[in-house]
């Protein structure tokens, strides 16, 4: 496919790219923190999906894309690939994690039991039409306010895929060696082929784009796929992120992260079949979607829109989005060489009054490829 760009107009470029920032609000500090106090899931959504926790990075990429999710995506990834890797740390099991919310839909009582969490899920969706009039929720009036509870909350809940393991309900799992975190396949620095490793799966639904996961998800849940998934288990939890120390090489906490992770459950023919996945940050519908995928790619014969090469493609978000947005830029040299193909077999076929291209055409066309310098590049 041919790739065309051009040169030239650099003060218009930069007019275009002024009036952009007009007609938003100013990027200031007090608005970024803003971001982060009052959309911390969507927050969440652009860490994950630009692979760099970083709370305040990613509220300023919103604010200076004027809330364009692609393109703060885009941003951070773009900031992520000129920072050093330090360090690897070290994998975070659910005894690391604090829990705050964890659920099953397949079972009523598990164990240590359902904790709903943060969550509108149970909630009447009505807009608060009283915030734009300028009228507070008197203090009788708000949710927020919490009893004090007689027992405190468990902080660390078991899987319940290991309560299904103990009653043969799953195929039980080797116990994996302990592994080194630099040794673990790496989807952003190594190339991805398939069939991929389950790290490279895993990674790269872990950074996919939310609205293709929750599509092709979707897709599956309708019945283009050949599983019908229940939740298993769905957690949002803290997780401390541990490395070694550089001089003592003791395990420390670099800090506190925001964790999600998801199981589904369909039935096998002996056993449950499982699917899994885990993002930075807390985003439920992709990881519901994203694990009913991993289950659909562990398929012997999938769908083919639901097969690992499909998904994991076409679920890229900074490699989908550019490359529908690349559309934008000019394509007049490639379009006009098709336009000359197809009147030339118009003039042979049907003789050339029929071709539609008369003089005035002609000398605007040679005009234009006068006064624009093009740059044209072949690819794939």
């Amino acid at each position: 496919m041919a790739y065309v760009a051009t040169k030239g107009g650099e003060k218009a470029i930069q007019e275009s790219e002024k009036l952009y920032h007009q007609l938003k609000k100013p990027v200031t500090p007090e608005f970024v923190q803003e971001i982060m106090d009052t959309m911390p899931y969507l927050v969440d959504r652009v860490m994950g999906e630009g692979s760099l926790y970083a709370p305040e990075l990613a509220a300023l990429a919103l604010a200076q894309s004027g809330g364009d999710l692609y393109e703060a995506v885009l941003l951070l990834r773009a900031y992520r690939s000129t920072q050093p890797r330090l360090a690897y740390a070290k994998p975070i099991t659910v005894d690391d994690m604090l829990t705050l919310r964890r659920i099953s839909a397949a079972f009523k009582d598990i164990p240590g039991g359902q904790v709903l969490g943060p969550s509108l899920d149970y909630s009447h969706r009505i807009l608060d039409l009283n915030i734009l009039d300028g009228i507070a929720a008197s203090e009788d009036d708000e949710d927020t306010q919490v009893e004090a509870a007689e027992k405190p909350a468990a902080t660390r809940y078991p899987l319940v895929a290991d309560w299904l393991r103990q009653q043969g309900m799953i195929a039980a799992i080797d116990v994996p060696e302990e592994i080194d975190a630099a040794d673990i396949p790496d989807v952003t620095r190594d190339p991805v082929m398939m069939p991929a490793p389950r790290a490279h799966r895993l990674q790269a639904l872990a950074r996919a784009d939310t609205g293709g996961v929750l599509a092709l998800g979707y897709a599956s849940m309708r019945g283009y796929g050949f599983i019908h998934p229940t939740v298993n288990e769905l957690r949002l939890a803290y997780a401390d992120v541990q490395v070694k120390h550089p001089v003592t090489g003791e395990p420390f906490s670099a800090g506190r992260v925001r964790v999600s992770q998801a199981e589904v459950v369909t039935k096998g023919k002996s056993t449950y079949k499982i699917g899994f996945t885990a993002t930075m940050g807390w985003n439920e519908v992709k990881l519901i979607a994203g694990a009913t995928l991993d289950m659909e790619m562990s398929q012997a014969d999938p769908h083919p829109a639901l097969n690992e090469d499909f998904v994991l493609y076409h679920t890229e978000p900074i490699e989908s989005s550019g490359f529908c947005i690349h559309f934008k830029l000019p394509h007049y040299v490639t379009f006009s060489s098709g336009m000359d193909n197809m009147r030339k077999v118009i003039n042979v076929l049907y003789g050339a009054a029929a071709a539609g291209k008369d003089a005035d055409d002609r000398e605007v066309e040679a005009e234009e490829s006068k006064t624009s310098e093009v740059v044209t590049k072949d690819t794939m």
